[in-house]
């Protein structure tokens, strides 16, 4: 992510992410906008399944709501009123289901299921797997919602730079050092990787670091994604470590 400054002093123009095409759009959809709210959608739907069966839904109904709220949100135009002083896609999507919960759902279970509402391709069908398996805990539905808006941002890293490294054909590099990325000298000794993959030990350590500073321009550009502004990357930032430090 760039500075928001130019090195002479001059403001640099925020380069049109996703969630800025989106807002910029306003009341107006664009072709644009509209792809990459589904994009975006598509990327991020299971938080929300997840903050609806916290919320006490059966898997069933869950996943009807989480779908007819996509659904309202892209043929409605619901980004319209976004609120641009909060411009963070997590806190729209998490405050738009909230008042679908409320004010919507009768609304929209009133209509023929798979009639004329848009619906946008998400993978459902795992959603309950995924749900039993990654959240036996006792969070509320919003810090499950959190969490797990998280684990898929950071999933989406972890994706977008094994990409980088196969695409450079580097994928055994990758599959070897990425432990590294959480893991702790002890568990994953330089030594053993540096013979693992024929290089030396120096080498390794090298190849670690520059995998860890590309792992943080990725995190930062893909929380970019999903904020209004340069200024409010460095808080999603910490917003996001403080919510993985949590039990």
């Amino acid at each position: 992510m760039a500075d928001s400054v130019t090195s002479e002093g001059r403001p640099r123009i925020f380069p049109a992410t996703q969630w800025t095409v989106i807002l910029s759009a306003g009341g107006t959809p664009s072709p644009e906008s509209a792809v990459a709210l589904e994009r975006l959608c598509r990327a991020y739907w299971f938080p929300l399944y997840a903050f609806v069966r916290r919320g006490g839904h059966a898997p069933p109904d869950a996943k009807d709501l989480t779908q007819e709220f996509f659904a309202c949100l892209l043929e409605h135009n619901w980004i319209a009123h976004a609120d641009r002083q909060k411009g963070r896609f997590r806190s729209f999507l998490l405050m738009a289901m909230k008042r679908f919960l409320i004010k919507e759902w009768d609304k929209a279970n009133a209509l023929k299921r798979g009639g004329r509402l848009q619906r946008v391709p998400l993978e459902l069908d795992t959603a309950e797997g995924r749900y039993t398996s990654e959240l036996a805990d006792t969070r509320t539905p919003e810090q499950v919602f959190e969490k797990q808006w998280a684990l898929t941002l950071l999933k989406s890293v972890l994706t977008r730079l094994r990409q980088d490294y196969e695409q450079d054909g580097r994928g055994t590099l990758f599959q070897a050092l990425e432990p590294c990325l959480i893991g702790s000298r002890d568990t994953q000794p330089y030594a053993v990787v540096a013979v693992k993959l024929g290089m030396t030990e120096g080498a390794v350590k090298v190849a670690v670091c520059r995998l860890r500073d590309r792992y943080r321009e990725c995190l930062k550009a893909e929380v970019a994604q999903t904020v209004a502004s340069p200024a409010e990357v460095d808080e999603e930032l910490r917003h996001l470590l403080r919510v993985m430090a949590r039990r």
